[in-house]
Protein backbone atom coordinates (compact mmCIF):
# COMPACT_ATOMS: atom_id res chain seq x y z
CA UNK A 1 0.00 0.00 0.00
CA UNK A 2 3.13 2.25 0.92
CA UNK A 3 4.60 1.66 -2.27
CA UNK A 4 1.40 2.44 -4.23
CA UNK A 5 0.93 5.84 -2.56
CA UNK A 6 4.59 6.46 -2.99
CA UNK A 7 4.19 6.07 -6.85
CA UNK A 8 0.78 7.74 -7.11
CA UNK A 9 2.55 10.87 -5.54
CA UNK A 10 5.08 10.91 -8.07
CA UNK A 11 3.25 10.08 -10.79
CA UNK A 12 0.79 13.29 -9.42
CA UNK A 13 3.93 15.43 -9.08
CA UNK A 14 5.82 14.51 -12.41
CA UNK A 15 1.63 15.68 -14.17
CA UNK A 16 1.88 18.59 -12.10
CA UNK A 17 5.40 19.87 -13.02
CA UNK A 18 4.84 18.63 -16.44
CA UNK A 19 1.96 20.96 -16.48
CA UNK A 20 3.83 23.63 -15.42
CA UNK A 21 6.73 23.46 -17.16
CA UNK A 22 4.38 23.26 -20.50
CA UNK A 23 4.80 26.80 -21.56
CA UNK A 24 8.73 27.50 -21.09
CA UNK A 25 9.57 24.31 -22.75
CA UNK A 26 6.74 25.20 -25.73
CA UNK A 27 8.52 29.18 -25.61
CA UNK A 28 12.10 27.25 -26.42
CA UNK A 29 10.62 25.02 -28.77
CA UNK A 30 9.53 28.40 -30.64
CA UNK A 31 12.67 30.29 -30.11
CA UNK A 32 14.65 27.42 -31.69
CA UNK A 33 12.47 27.11 -34.63
CA UNK A 34 13.59 31.05 -34.62
CA UNK A 35 16.54 30.54 -34.69
CA UNK A 36 16.77 27.87 -37.21
CA UNK A 37 14.77 29.50 -39.62
CA UNK A 38 16.40 31.84 -42.59
CA UNK A 39 15.28 35.67 -42.15
CA UNK A 40 12.60 36.20 -44.82
CA UNK A 41 14.46 38.61 -47.80
CA UNK A 42 11.59 40.36 -48.66
CA UNK A 43 9.48 41.74 -45.65
CA UNK A 44 5.77 42.78 -46.18
CA UNK A 45 4.94 46.92 -45.04
CA UNK A 46 4.46 47.17 -41.71
CA UNK A 47 1.52 49.77 -41.89
CA UNK A 48 -1.90 48.77 -43.14
CA UNK A 49 -2.98 52.27 -44.84
CA UNK A 50 -5.60 52.88 -46.91
CA UNK A 51 -3.86 55.23 -48.64
CA UNK A 52 -0.34 54.29 -49.48
CA UNK A 53 2.39 54.85 -47.11
CA UNK A 54 5.27 57.17 -47.57
CA UNK A 55 8.45 55.36 -47.03
CA UNK A 56 11.57 56.71 -46.99
CA UNK A 57 15.30 55.40 -47.11
CA UNK A 58 16.67 57.69 -44.18
CA UNK A 59 18.61 54.95 -43.30
CA UNK A 60 22.23 55.79 -41.63
CA UNK A 61 21.27 60.11 -41.94
CA UNK A 62 22.71 62.25 -39.63
CA UNK A 63 21.08 62.44 -35.97
CA UNK A 64 21.71 64.61 -32.94
CA UNK A 65 24.86 63.73 -30.75
CA UNK A 66 26.33 62.57 -33.55
CA UNK A 67 24.37 59.40 -33.96
CA UNK A 68 23.25 58.15 -37.25
CA UNK A 69 19.94 56.95 -38.29
CA UNK A 70 19.16 52.75 -37.63
CA UNK A 71 16.03 52.36 -39.33
CA UNK A 72 13.63 54.11 -41.81
CA UNK A 73 10.81 56.12 -41.52
CA UNK A 74 7.21 55.55 -43.17
CA UNK A 75 5.07 58.49 -42.58
CA UNK A 76 1.17 57.50 -42.44
CA UNK A 77 -1.86 59.24 -40.77
CA UNK A 78 -1.56 58.62 -36.76
CA UNK A 79 -3.72 55.87 -35.74
CA UNK A 80 -2.67 53.70 -38.93
CA UNK A 81 -2.27 50.29 -37.65
CA UNK A 82 1.13 49.27 -37.46
CA UNK A 83 1.48 45.49 -38.42
CA UNK A 84 4.27 42.89 -37.55
CA UNK A 85 6.42 42.14 -40.29
CA UNK A 86 7.13 38.52 -39.72
CA UNK A 87 6.04 36.21 -37.42
CA UNK A 88 8.12 36.06 -34.18
CA UNK A 89 7.47 36.91 -30.40
CA UNK A 90 7.00 39.70 -28.34
CA UNK A 91 10.38 40.77 -26.31
CA UNK A 92 9.76 44.15 -25.16
CA UNK A 93 6.58 46.68 -24.96
CA UNK A 94 7.46 49.77 -23.46
CA UNK A 95 8.43 54.09 -23.72
CA UNK A 96 12.24 55.02 -24.30
CA UNK A 97 13.60 58.43 -24.70
CA UNK A 98 14.16 58.42 -28.33
CA UNK A 99 11.45 55.84 -29.28
CA UNK A 100 8.42 56.90 -27.19
CA UNK A 101 6.35 54.10 -27.29
CA UNK A 102 8.04 51.31 -28.82
CA UNK A 103 7.98 47.13 -29.84
CA UNK A 104 10.49 44.72 -30.29
CA UNK A 105 9.53 41.52 -32.04
CA UNK A 106 12.41 38.44 -32.55
CA UNK A 107 12.34 36.89 -35.37
CA UNK A 108 13.69 34.51 -38.03
CA UNK A 109 16.93 33.76 -37.85
CA UNK A 110 16.98 36.10 -34.52
CA UNK A 111 16.74 39.00 -35.85
CA UNK A 112 15.20 41.53 -33.40
CA UNK A 113 12.69 43.67 -35.42
CA UNK A 114 11.88 47.72 -33.78
CA UNK A 115 8.57 49.23 -33.82
CA UNK A 116 8.94 53.25 -32.75
CA UNK A 117 6.86 56.34 -32.47
CA UNK A 118 3.46 54.67 -31.80
CA UNK A 119 0.20 56.34 -30.53
CA UNK A 120 -0.64 53.19 -28.67
CA UNK A 121 -0.10 49.31 -28.48
CA UNK A 122 -1.96 46.53 -29.88
CA UNK A 123 -3.47 43.78 -27.97
CA UNK A 124 -0.82 41.69 -26.43
CA UNK A 125 2.14 41.51 -24.23
CA UNK A 126 5.75 40.32 -23.84
CA UNK A 127 5.88 37.02 -23.97
CA UNK A 128 3.35 36.97 -26.60
CA UNK A 129 4.35 34.92 -29.69
CA UNK A 130 2.90 36.87 -33.35
CA UNK A 131 2.49 36.02 -36.74
CA UNK A 132 3.34 38.45 -39.57
CA UNK A 133 0.16 40.68 -40.27
CA UNK A 134 -0.90 40.82 -37.30
CA UNK A 135 -1.78 44.33 -35.19
CA UNK A 136 0.92 45.50 -33.06
CA UNK A 137 0.51 49.35 -32.37
CA UNK A 138 -0.64 52.11 -34.42
CA UNK A 139 1.76 55.22 -35.81
CA UNK A 140 2.27 58.21 -33.97
CA UNK A 141 4.74 60.96 -33.12
CA UNK A 142 6.34 59.46 -29.60
CA UNK A 143 9.53 60.02 -28.41
CA UNK A 144 12.19 62.37 -29.92
CA UNK A 145 9.49 62.09 -33.04
CA UNK A 146 6.87 64.37 -30.77
CA UNK A 147 5.64 67.83 -32.81
CA UNK A 148 6.77 65.91 -36.14
CA UNK A 149 4.53 64.46 -38.31
CA UNK A 150 3.28 60.60 -37.65
CA UNK A 151 4.88 58.09 -38.54
CA UNK A 152 7.09 54.51 -38.00
CA UNK A 153 10.54 53.88 -37.26
CA UNK A 154 11.06 50.47 -38.51
CA UNK A 155 14.53 49.46 -37.49
CA UNK A 156 15.69 45.48 -37.66
CA UNK A 157 18.88 44.14 -35.92
CA UNK A 158 20.75 41.33 -36.39
CA UNK A 159 23.97 39.75 -34.46
CA UNK A 160 24.02 43.44 -32.14
CA UNK A 161 24.24 45.18 -35.95
CA UNK A 162 21.54 47.69 -37.24
CA UNK A 163 20.97 46.68 -40.87
CA UNK A 164 18.79 48.65 -43.47
CA UNK A 165 15.26 47.52 -43.44
CA UNK A 166 14.81 49.57 -46.94
CA UNK A 167 15.69 46.87 -49.48
CA UNK A 168 13.75 44.01 -47.42
CA UNK A 169 10.56 45.80 -47.61
CA UNK A 170 10.18 46.84 -51.61
CA UNK A 171 7.43 49.08 -51.58
CA UNK A 172 6.31 49.15 -55.03
CA UNK A 173 8.05 51.91 -57.41
CA UNK A 174 5.17 54.39 -57.65
CA UNK A 175 5.81 54.74 -53.61
CA UNK A 176 9.85 54.53 -53.80
CA UNK A 177 11.07 57.67 -51.99
CA UNK A 178 14.35 59.12 -52.56
CA UNK A 179 16.95 58.89 -50.73
CA UNK A 180 16.51 62.21 -48.24
CA UNK A 181 19.95 63.73 -47.18
CA UNK A 182 20.73 64.48 -43.51
CA UNK A 183 19.40 68.38 -43.19
CA UNK A 184 15.90 67.61 -44.90
CA UNK A 185 14.94 65.32 -42.21
CA UNK A 186 17.49 65.61 -39.34
CA UNK A 187 14.57 65.93 -36.61
CA UNK A 188 13.40 62.24 -36.79
CA UNK A 189 14.54 59.27 -35.05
Amino acid sequence: MKLRARLLFVMLAVSVFALAARPLIERAWFIYTLAMEEPAAALPSPLAARRAPRFVDSWGNARSRGRRHEGIDIFAPTGTPVRSTTRGIVTRVGTNRLGGQIVWILGPGLERHYYAHLNRYGLFREGDRVEAGEIIGYTGNTGNARGGPAHLHYGIYSHGAAQNPYPRLVPPPHMRAVKLTASSDAHHS
